[in-house]
């Protein structure tokens, strides 16, 4: 049953001259905000108003590449889906998703349901389930910005001189940074009379924002990211995952390997280079290695429900890896993990020994406007206990025998890379005083982005050096070290992300995730 939406102004307009109104496809008006009992039939609602107002912009931008005149703006805006809640529900109060903070109107801006479908399907059905509500889907106010009709972006630089370039803006939408904000996971958005509160973490635009950013960060398509992520500050580790991913592709023979390399369909490198699982039968390459690296390159080790493993190469410092994470989140995934090489502090501590960090020391600076220093940023025991048990699998150790390689501790990341170089009293109580075991520049950044976007997170680094007693990292000493023990940090955190995805979503994550007020999509 259709009903139209009252209360929020103008939902959806397009200005353009009469030619364009004549030649395009459905216009927006023929999409009146409709209620649904059916998530799927919701998200196939809110699929063809994204196709239908998508095509209607790329049609409109190929007329104005071909300098055809617009005497109006061409607007089409993102669909959006809300539910009315009227009553404080019993929720299992167990559940970390799933459910809104109490009575009233909740709504959120939606994009790409070709990438995000089956996301949307779960997170609909879970508020259908949890509250006995109706799903309204219709247009929404917020327009569509024309980089963002195009999935996989477009190239204006090459096609417009400089004056068409200047001139697009008065006829498109272009993206808005007031559209682009984090007050929602940073918990201080507050909306004002009469509007609605927030269903999801991220806006439409914000999403596309980040879709874009991924592929020219990482020479990826962010439909390759996969729910479980590494992050690693040294390409040693992206040699050896490579070599991995390869190998997992390559035919086996005997039946149990042949069965775990048939997990995962395909391994994909920058340039959406494929490789598909020859043990699921021939299919040809697709893509062409690039000539460049980007500034992050991403790899990912696929499974055909997304469950795999992808890894990034952040290379070094806390800008990176805030940039990074800042990108992945939107595309929710499941759990990040730091893979990467560490100080040791301690002089018990041995070089190619492993911390499992379960406390931070944050000066790496980078969020402390997002997240005060003042908000923990807890272990999680879920990821805790993945880590210890993949080390304990990989390195056949227990016990007391375990323990002499790990160390659980905290870890002080820093934004200073030569921070050896100061009167290293000062470092030195301070990292005393904090009890770190370890320093690096990027873990206590991803925890506490992980932590700031509800993506359960976890760190275990490898003792690379010792600059506090006289083990510096050297050329001849790291790659003795790095060939030694990169592979093995690797072997340990695939296995860990395999047993959190053998764990289940329910046990990972976390109610310590959610504020006072959460959105009620995962």
């Amino acid at each position: 049953m259709s009903i139209h939406h009252e209360g929020i102004e103008e939902r959806h307009k397009i200005m353009t001259n009469d030619r364009t109104q004549s030649t395009q496809g459905t216009p927006a008006n023929d999409f009146p905000t409709e209620s649904f009992e059916d998530p799927a039939a919701a998200v196939t609602r809110l699929s063809a108003i994204y196709e239908a107002n998508t095509a209607f912009l790329r049609d409109a931008f190929a007329r104005y590449r071909r300098n055809e005149q617009f005497t109006h703006r061409v607007r089409a805006c993102y669909p959006f889906v809300r539910v009315r809640s009227e009553l404080n529900t019993q929720i299992d109060s167990r559940r970390s998703y799933g459910f809104v903070a109490g009575p009233g109107i909740y709504e959120t801006t939606l994009t790409r349901p070709d990438l995000f479908g089956d996301y949307y399907r779960e997170q609909l059905r879970l508020l259908t389930k949890n509250h006995h509500v109706g799903l309204e889907v219709g247009v929404s106010a917020q327009p569509i910005p024309i980089h963002f009709a195009f999935a996989e972006g477009i190239h204006l630089e090459g096609d417009l001189d400089r004056d068409r370039l200047l001139a697009m803006r008065n006829i498109f939408d272009t993206p808005d940074l007031a559209l682009l904000d984090d007050r929602i996971v940073n918990g201080t958005y507050e909306p004002g009379p009469g509007e609605p509160h927030p269903l999801a973490l991220f806006t439409a635009a914000r999403v596309d924002f980040s879709l874009h950013r991924l592929r020219h960060y990482t020479a990826t398509s962010p439909t390759h990211f996969q729910n479980y992520v590494l992050y690693t500050n040294y390409q040693f580790y992206i040699d050896e995952f490579v070599k991995l991913g390869r190998t997992m592709m390559s035919r086996a023979d005997d039946e149990e390997t042949r069965a775990y390399r048939s997990e995962y369909s395909s391994f994909v490198e920058p340039g959406d280079v494929v490789t598909y699982n020859a043990n699921l039968g021939e299919q040809p390459e697709e893509g062409a290695p690039i000539a460049r690296l980007p500034q992050m390159p991403a790899y990912h080790l696929k499974r055909a429900d997304g469950s795999g493993i992808t890894m990034v190469n952040i290379g070094v410092g806390p800008s990176n890896a805030k940039t990074i994470t800042d990108h992945i989140a939107v595309l929710r995934p499941h759990a990040w993990i730091m893979l990467g090489h560490c100080a040791g502090l301690r002089n018990t501590q041995r070089l190619g020994d492993y911390v499992l960090a379960h406390g931070y020391v944050r000066e790496d600076h980078v969020l402390d406007d997002d997240l005060p220093l003042w908000v923990p940023v807890p272990a999680l025991a879920e990821v805790q206990v993945a880590l210890e048990r993949a080390v304990a699998q990989v390195t056949q150790l227990e016990g007391v025998e375990l323990k002499r390689v790990m160390r659980t501790g905290t870890v002080a990341s820093v934004d200073n890379r030569n921070w050896e170089l100061r009167d290293h009293r000062e470092p030195v109580r301070r990292l005393s005083q904090s009890r770190a075991v370890a320093l690096d520049m990027e873990s206590a950044t991803i925890a506490a982005n992980g932590f700031r976007f509800r993506v359960p997170y976890g760190t275990l680094l490898c003792v690379s050096d010792k600059p506090l007693h006289g083990e510096l990292k050297l050329p001849g000493m790291a790659d003795q070290f790095y060939r030694a023990q990169v592979d093995q940090h690797l072997q340990i955190g695939v296995k860990a992300m395999e047993l959190l995805r053998m764990n289940g979503l329910s046990k990972l994550h976390s109610r310590k995730l959610r504020s006072f007020a959460e959105v009620a999509f995962q």
